[in-house]
């Protein structure tokens, strides 16, 4: 019985491995400016997550505070997600909008956002 478990513990490995080795070769022909908008996000989730620890140690005594932060982190990488599916070339659905119109309608919606999270601040 303990051969099989060790069996599948090796197929699995071999599995993870050869579907990280496929999904960093696919990544590696990524454009520079979607590389740059993964890693806008991944600094703003990663934001989120150090405020949500912080409040887990410290405390939320001004919650809206805590939930004016945390919301701010997502909404941005919301619309970061957002900008990064107009900019791909290869999405078919957004093929006539520009870049700069994309990026214009993302600098907009994050003003909406932060002028809402700076009225919610109270």
């Amino acid at each position: 019985m303990a051969k099989s478990t060790t069996t599948t513990t090796s197929t699995t490995a071999k599995d993870v491995q050869a579907l990280f080795q496929t999904l960093r070769s696919s990544y590696a022909a990524t454009p520079t400016n979607l590389k740059i908008i993964d890693l806008y996000v991944v600094f703003a989730i990663f934001t989120a997550l150090i405020q949500v620890v912080y409040m887990a140690f410290v405390g939320s005594f001004p919650f809206n505070s805590f939930l004016s932060g945390v919301l701010s982190c997502v909404g941005t990488a919301v619309l970061a997600v957002c900008l990064r599916i107009q900019v791909n070339k290869e999405n078919k659905e957004f093929k006539d909008l520009a870049p700069e119109r994309a990026f214009a309608d993302f600098v907009l919606c994050n003003l909406v956002l932060h002028l809402v999270i700076m009225n919610f601040l109270g």
